[in-house]
């Protein structure tokens, strides 16, 4: 999510009821836990063993944003102030970047596929360490600025609709829909995890995929209110002696209804890339023997048998695998 004065905004008229995190605290735990099941054997017994804290840390950063006041910017990229097409010419060197438009500009309009940049490093270290809470730090680190990358709405000025008369379309988009729909997502992509040789190339690709969604977004979140009046596609109540505003259940539906399988397939995209940048890290560090800090007991190497056979079928929330929805 952007920055404390967006954020002001966001919280007077956006869907108060799921949160304001980025994806939401839902998707961001689920894509981390997808991706730990597109792991190499070399990899998946200690990502495994250590998926309830990997996932229970996934949306991290967002709260870290509650007391650093240096971790906003890191979480997006406006790309229209930069006035050349979006995400195919910025430098994809972080010094390069910031000699050409200044640290203030990109602290202003964010800089997400650079931090993605610096955590992956951080956690090929701390694989050449093998400092088992150091990969876990990072490796939710890097999931989660990986994830927001993956949101079309954290590319663009009109980050929350505001500008085009949608206030609340941000909160909306990333958790109110997926909150009400995940049970009928598709949760299994068929991924092959893959070595990334240029990582940048790979997050500004998806940095661009995310960005082209955005007209349609915003074209079918209209049509949408064509069916509705103010009455039922908003409810409205007092907050701390502050009107709010927030959608309806019946509007979120409809919505999600003309924008399916969008998010369903940018949350597995995200997954996707998420393993792809754990394995390359792993890969860079030298493919270093994780064996001595893990503990891959019998039970727990059944047990990832038990979730990979359902992963596999899609029926995690069926069987209640999926740790983010566990009853």
């Amino acid at each position: 999510m952007k920055g404390f004065s967006k954020g002001v905004v966001i919280l007077i008229l956006s869907v108060l009821l799921v949160g304001l995190s980025s994806w939401g605290f839902l998707v961001h735990r689920t894509i981390h836990q997808l991706a730990v099941y597109q792991l190499p054997a070399e990899m998946s017994g200690f990502f495994h063993s250590n998926m309830p804290k990997l996932v229970y840390d996934a949306p991290r950063p967002d709260t870290r944003r509650n007391t650093d006041s240096t971790e906003a910017p890191k979480h997006f990229i406006d790309l229209e102030p930069f006035n050349e097409k979006p995400a195919y010419h910025l430098p994809h060197d972080f010094d390069k970047a910031i000699a050409k438009y200044s640290l203030d500009t990109l602290t202003k309009y964010g800089y997400v596929p650079y931090q993605i940049i610096v955590v992956k490093d951080q956690l090929t270290r701390a694989f050449k360490m093998q400092n088992k809470d150091s990969i876990l730090f990072y490796a939710a680190d890097l999931g989660h600025y990986i994830g927001d990358a993956n949101v079309p709405l954290h590319t663009t000025l009109n980050y929350d609709g505001q500008l085009t008369n949608q206030q609340g379309l941000h909160s909306l988009w990333e958790s109110m829909i997926p909150e009400l729909e995940i049970e009928q997502y598709n949760l299994y992509s068929g991924h092959k995890v893959r070595y990334l040789r240029n990582p940048i190339k790979d997050v500004f690709r998806a940095i661009k995929r995310a960005h082209e969604l955005l007209p349609s977004m915003f074209a079918k979140e209209v049509e949408t209110t064509l069916a509705f009046t103010d009455s039922t596609k908003y409810r409205y109540q007092m907050r701390n002696g502050r009107q709010s505003r927030s959608y309806t259940t019946a509007f979120a539906k409809a919505y999600a209804e003309k924008l399916k399988p969008t998010i369903n397939q940018q949350l597995l995209h995200s997954a996707d890339m998420i393993a792809n940048f754990w394995y390359t890290a792993w890969i860079d560090a030298g493919k270093p023997d994780l064996s001595g800090i893990t503990n891959w007991s019998a039970e727990k190497k059944e047990q990832y048998a038990t979730e990979q056979a359902a992963y596999h079928i899609n029926a995690l929330i069926k069987e209640n695998l999926l740790e983010a929805k566990k009853k």
